[in-house]
């Protein structure tokens, strides 16, 4: 994907630590259609490894994570 990603949704997770954002991602990835697209902002150290994990583990996509400083910008596709 490009640098210029849009996403059909937007949560920020900054300043919030394991496991809230995989929580809040999983509520949202629940909520959407397939093929829509997630950005999931967040500053959690641990938050690119959690991502990659849970998408993983529900079957979907990381299309690009962008990092701004300590900002992470994660988009992930629904996949089913």
């Amino acid at each position: 994907m490009s640098s210029e990603s849009q996403s059909d949704r937007t949560i920020d997770c900054t300043g919030l630590y394991c496991p809230e954002p995989v929580f809040r991602t999983r509520i949202a990835l629940d909520e959407m259609e397939k093929g829509e697209i997630i950005e999931v902002v967040a500053d959690d150290p641990a938050a690119e490894e959690d991502m990659k994990s849970l998408v993983k583990h529900l079957g979907h996509s990381i299309l690009e994570i962008r990092k701004q400083e300590k900002v992470l910008h994660i988009f992930i596709r629904k996949e089913r």
